[in-house]
């Protein structure tokens, strides 16, 4: 597992346009009251579409594992022309006002989306999928890859909706074998985030795998609910990320 850096934590927000799952507004204040800092975050990538849910029956952390995993069902290739806004340089302010993206390209059931932030001249560009449950569309997760400016590192963020249980962060499974588990960072009205360095070998295992799941818990009393997705496209659309 890789630890995510203080100069990692001062990028900007990536996304600005996320989907909102839901009327969590009344759990807004308590859920950024309770966020937890990231402190050893499992190294993690996540992608979009619509799927049903799994519920994971509870078994103890060391050897959980799936009792049964239900079939995605994708709708229209990768993430909504929705747009975002990106702020790389440290320090920027974590609210910012969304602004319309463009699809470069699809990969799979990934998208490239490229925008260029107010107060910059050059554009930037990010890997990008969003998760729905089917039956629950209050609940989902989007998704954000992208390069450093540098092109030193590879960031992943994750926002889960307002509601879900923070202290126990969420967990990725590649083809039903567990990767790890990351802590949620921030929280913005929109969501809570778990931002991650994608390290040489979560790269391989996103490269090589065909599905994942990721999972978190709505209560300490209710099993983990996990959101199936799709690794199609992902390599491919990491390689043409700018």
């Amino acid at each position: 597992m890789s630890s995510l850096g203080p100069g990692l934590l001062s990028v900007g927000p990536i996304i600005a346009d996320w989907i909102c799952f839901g009327d969590h507004r009344r759990l807004q204040e308590d859920t950024a009251r309770k966020a937890q800092g990231c402190r050893r975050p499992w190294p993690l990538i996540l992608c979009a579409a619509q799927a049903r849910m799994t519920r994971l029956n509870r078994i103890p952390e060391v050897s959980m594992g799936f009792q049964r995993m239900l079939r995605a069902r994708l709708v229209a290739a990768g993430l909504l022309a929705a747009g975002f806004a990106t702020a790389l340089q440290a320090g920027a302010a974590l609210a910012q006002q969304p602004q319309a993206g463009t699809v470069r390209s699809n990969h799979g059931a990934w998208s490239i989306i490229c925008d260029t932030p107010a107060g910059t001249s050059q554009e930037q560009c990010a890997l990008m999928q969003n998760v729905i449950a089917e039956d629950r569309p209050e609940v989902g997760l989007s998704v954000v890859v992208l390069k450093t400016a540098d092109r030193k590192a590879r960031i992943l963020r994750i926002l889960a909706p307002l509601g879900v249980l923070l202290k126990d962060g969420m967990e990725l499974y590649v083809d039903n074998n567990n990767v790890g588990r990351a802590f949620f960072t921030r929280c913005f009205a929109e969501g809570c985030y778990v931002e991650v360095e994608i390290d040489d070998q979560l790269m391989k295992v996103l490269r090589s795998g065909k599905s994942a799941v990721f999972a978190v818990r709505e209560s300490s009393d209710q099993d983990r609910v996990g959101i199936p997705v799709e690794l199609n496209g992902f390599g491919e659309g990491y390689d043409a990320l700018p």
